[in-house]
């Protein structure tokens, strides 16, 4: 049997090369190659496809975080409450910005950030003065009780939504419940560019701009410096890129929603923890993310079976050699944390997957079980 890939980024150039290419050309034709017409005109769509008023390109979603935290003026001596179940770039972007990140245990259901924790960790005698909520997998966080927490608190919230691109609370889009939020372009998001890139939204003006002079060396006025900024400018390939993406994401995430309950269905009955959307959001399934106490086994078992798998994420960022013992915790621990480390397995999941490989997944798990 043919292996089915866990994900695929070069599904989506090959099903739109024309109009990636024409993208392409028009910037190679226009002979300017950064920070130009094609960056700005990104960044306006960007806004107007998910209702945020201000937008900034940068180089990545690391620097996206780490940028929305400087310009909120969270960095040295900051205590920022993340989770541990995440990319490590979540709290490699609140190190580079010079703050310590202080993990928060997980809802086990969503993945996301327990609100319950947070209130708890807020009680303790050390600070936070920062919190960033990641939207993982696709699904929303609990963003309006940690909102109303951050509020009551008067703590700046910053939303992580590299992984989930037109996700929403309601009708209200991720990313616009915070001061700021930050997106990744990597190449296997939802939204993906055909390398690095990343943005930063705000709905604060004055926070944009501050943004928007770190992301080139502190420039507000050309080659003068009025702040310690960084080189992280999402370049015009990418963005004419993204362009020709973001038009077609829509479409993208409803083929995500139909694959995720075509997988509910098949897999129902199993004994398998299945992924849970909120009520009132929608989910965009950048990852369908099941659990399985022998969660080891049961991917070798598909990868014999031709099926290939990922789990995201093995070891949660407290445990890894270069923050272990560098970060604090939440008073309750990180106990759901450490338990979905050991659990969670992502199944195939991208737009291009046909229904043929999905019923063919189906089939490999439920014999695998």
């Amino acid at each position: 049997m043919p292996l089915i890939p866990q994900t695929d980024p070069g599904a989506f150039v090959r099903a739109h090369r024309p109009e990636v290419m024409k993208a392409m050309e028009r910037v190679l034709d226009s002979g300017w190659y950064i920070l130009g017409n094609e960056v700005g005109a990104f960044e306006r769509e960007f806004c107007a496809a998910f209702g945020y008023r201000h937008a900034v390109g940068v180089g990545n979603g690391t620097d996206a975080l780490a940028l929305a935290l400087r310009a909120l003026g969270l960095g040295e001596g900051s205590r920022v409450a993340t989770v541990s179940h995440t990319a490590v770039a979540t709290a490699a972007a609140i190190a580079m910005a010079g703050a310590t990140p202080v993990f928060i245990d997980i809802d086990p259901k969503s993945f996301t950030m327990d609100p319950g924790a947070l209130a708890a960790a807020l009680q303790g005698p050390d600070a936070i003065h920062g919190i960033v909520v990641v939207h993982l997998y696709g699904q929303p966080a609990d963003i309006v009780a940690i909102g109303d927490i951050a509020v009551k608190r008067g703590i700046p919230l910053i939303e992580d939504c590299a992984q989930a691109h037109g996700a929403r609370i309601g009708e209200h889009c991720v990313g616009g419940f915070g001061a700021a939020a930050a997106f990744s372009f990597y190449p296997t998001k939802n939204l993906a560019a055909l390398g690095d890139g990343g943005m930063v939204a705000a709905g604060d003006g004055e926070l944009a701009e501050r943004v928007r002079a770190l992301r080139q060396y502190g420039w507000k006025r050309r080659y003068i410096s009025e702040t310690a900024g960084v080189n992280s400018r999402l370049d015009e390939l990418q963005a004419a890129c993204l362009r020709v993406h973001l038009a077609h994401l829509e479409a993208g995430n409803r083929r995500r929603a139909a694959i995720a309950a075509a997988y509910t269905a098949g897999l129902r009955g199993t004994g398998l923890n299945l992924p849970e959307q909120r009520p009132g959001t929608t989910h965009v399934y950048h990852q369908y993310v099941l659990r399985h106490p022998d969660r080891d086994a049961l991917r070798s078992r598909l990868e014999a079976r031709g099926v290939a798998t990922n789990v995201h994420y093995p070891l949660p960022v407290h445990e890894q050699p270069a923050y272990r013992g560098a970060c604090a915790t939440g008073p309750g621990g990180l106990a759901e944390t450490e338990a979905a480390a050991r659990e969670v397995l992502s199944l195939p999941m991208f737009p291009e997957l046909d229904d043929a490989a999905v019923a063919a997944v189906i089939a490999a798990v439920r014999a695998s079980l």
